[in-house]
């Protein structure tokens, strides 16, 4: 039985990696950067991501998000009245998005109401996965950039504890730094569980609520876009 289980599983991710290659052949012929943003439930993500989303559109990017949720479009609109377009993908129980519901949530996806979704018109695409640090370590969504957000209200260990998805990522972010102080966050350590797990990686310590980082934050972005 644990090897029939191991070989659906590697079946499984050898389908989705050929999928993500090639909606990332897609995303790079398009010239739209892909992110994946992954964390645990309650991190802030939605609330980064909005701030993200809104201040790209005042420096004049072309930007858009799909959302992966369990149920409801609760994020969704949320992350809509940043004025991009955004989509909810309900994964019904699955706790992670892999690259064939990507596919074909962008294939039924119109910015205009006439056709499928313009990659081509975006500068950016943002994917917001569904809050969990283990199963979206493993799918690839043929993104650019792999983000790991951690909150300071989870504490400093979180690294540690889940270290395939930090090793993973392309960038770390810190959120709610605006309450490391309340919430005792030890910052030196926090920075170097997460520099112990994925040696040089940048890491950006934000608030969206007080804008604290989002200029490094949307500069790195900017400059990664430019580079790909």
């Amino acid at each position: 039985m644990t090897t029939r289980i191991v070989e659906l599983r590697r079946g499984i991710l050898k389908k989705n990696d050929e999928l993500a290659a090639g909606l990332r052949a897609r995303f790079e012929g398009a010239g739209v950067l892909v992110l994946n943003l992954v964390s645990s439930p309650g991190t802030g993500k939605t609330t980064f991501l909005e701030r993200t989303l809104r201040e790209l559109r005042e420096r004049g990017n072309r930007v858009a998000a799909l959302v992966g949720d369990l149920e409801t479009d609760n994020d969704a609109r949320r992350l809509a009245s940043s004025g991009a377009p955004v989509r909810q993908i309900n994964t019904h129980g699955i706790c992670h998005l892999d690259a064939e519901m990507v596919g074909k949530h962008l294939e039924s996806w119109s910015l205009d109401g006439g056709g499928a979704l313009g990659l081509s018109q975006l500068d950016y695409l943002f994917i917001e996965n569904v809050g969990n640090l283990v199963c979206p370590s493993s799918y690839d969504l043929g993104e650019r950039i792999r983000v790991a957000l951690l909150s300071v209200t989870e504490g400093e260990d979180k690294p540690l504890k889940y270290p395939t998805l930090f090793n993973s990522a392309d960038a770390a972010v810190i959120t709610k730094i605006d309450l490391a102080g309340p919430c005792g966050f030890e910052r030196d350590t926090a920075l170097r569980n997460i520099q112990q797990i994925r040696p040089g990686i940048q890491i950006f310590e934000t608030s969206a609520k007080t804008g604290a980082g989002m200029a490094e934050w949307l500069d790195y972005l900017a400059a990664a876009r430019k580079a790909s």
